[in-house]
């Protein structure tokens, strides 16, 4: 039977998904669609802040010395969180939920409007994934005493990379998933062309400004987009993005209108991207190149968005995904 192009999508994690699969005309649409809803719906049940009783929140109001145990999903999560922070040497770090808050920010806002230094300090003091730790024969966590985790950098790319692997299981060899701007193509269409996707750029600032659009072809390859034009707001005639600098406990000075990278995995897609936003273009364009990451910077500039390219992205672009 001939195989045609099905598209799914619904609402998890405070935005949306979506998923186009090759299936056979005879496929049970509605099963793959609760199948889809329930690999994200596992998500939120572990890792959202905004849930109250989800494993996350429960961790972080648990008392100092309590050990959590973690399902596989959050603990795999958290140790992928880890990693990056400690790679990144804290451009990434899953522990600073308060401050982003104390900016303005996430679930716990508190009003958008920078805070003054000595609460910055007082938040600071309880952030830092150096206080993380973890227990890998009982696949625990300890609670120090007010550390807040917070994996929004993260898991969304987990998502995707979850129902990837799950439709793979269902026989489903040719699929694009996207979660709420992440995401990961595997396959071929019926017509034997691989997914092509438009990367996420600034599309009312470079209007007009020359640069070529970037058009690529994901065979199992995932791709992540992190940047300023989302979520910012301007006090006193100063933008502030919320993407925040761990190191310097504030948001990215002028941070990258996006910052784009792919990886084999969503989840690392999606923290690498945050990483390098946070880094800068110089710095991050150099970490990428040194740590073989695939990333592309798009700046604004005085005459309009400037493209910085890494190695890997390069090579990307010349192995045919343009």
């Amino acid at each position: 039977m001939s195989s045609d192009i099905a598209a799914l999508g619904g609402h998890t994690m405070g935005t949306t998904w979506s998923v186009k699969l090759v299936a056979p005309r005879d496929r049970d649409l509605h099963a793959l669609h609760a199948g889809i809803q329930a690999q994200l719906d596992r998500v939120v049940a572990q890792m959202s802040t905004w849930a109250h009783d989800s494993d996350i929140s429960r961790f972080n109001r648990a008392d100092r010395g309590h050990w959590q145990p973690l399902p596989d999903d959050f603990w795999q999560v958290l140790q992928a969180a880890r990693s990056v922070a400690e790679r990144s040497e804290g451009a990434f770090d899953p522990t600073v939920g308060p401050l982003v808050a104390l900016w303005g920010f996430g679930a716990d806002a508190r009003g958008q409007r920078p805070p003054d230094a000595a609460q910055i300090v007082r938040v600071a003091a309880q952030c830092g994934w150096q206080r993380l730790r973890l227990d890998a024969q009982a696949q625990a966590v300890l609670q120090p005493g007010g550390l807040q985790l917070d994996l929004s950098a993260i898991a969304k790319g987990y998502g995707v990379d979850l129902v990837s692997r799950w439709l793979r299981a269902q026989g489903i060899e040719a699929a694009l998933v996207e979660v709420g701007g992440e995401l990961h193509g595997r396959g071929r269409k019926p017509d034997g062309q691989p997914w092509r996707v438009l990367i996420e750029s600034a599309p009312d600032e470079d209007a007009g400004s020359g640069q070529p659009p970037r058009v690529l072809a994901l065979d199992d390859l995932a791709v992540a987009t992190s940047g300023d034009r989302w979520h910012r707001y301007e006090h006193d005639g100063v933008s502030y993005s919320h993407t925040l600098d761990p190191r310097r406990q504030a948001p990215v000075t002028g941070a990258a209108a996006a910052v784009t990278v792919l990886h084999r995995e969503a989840m690392l897609a999606d923290a690498w991207a945050t990483a390098l936003t946070v880094m800068g273009a110089d710095q991050g364009c150099a970490f990428a190149d040194a740590h073989g990451l695939a990333a592309r910077f798009l700046q604004r500039g005085a005459d309009g968005p400037l493209e910085t390219l890494s190695r890997g992205f390069r090579q990307q672009l010349d192995a045919g995904n343009a």
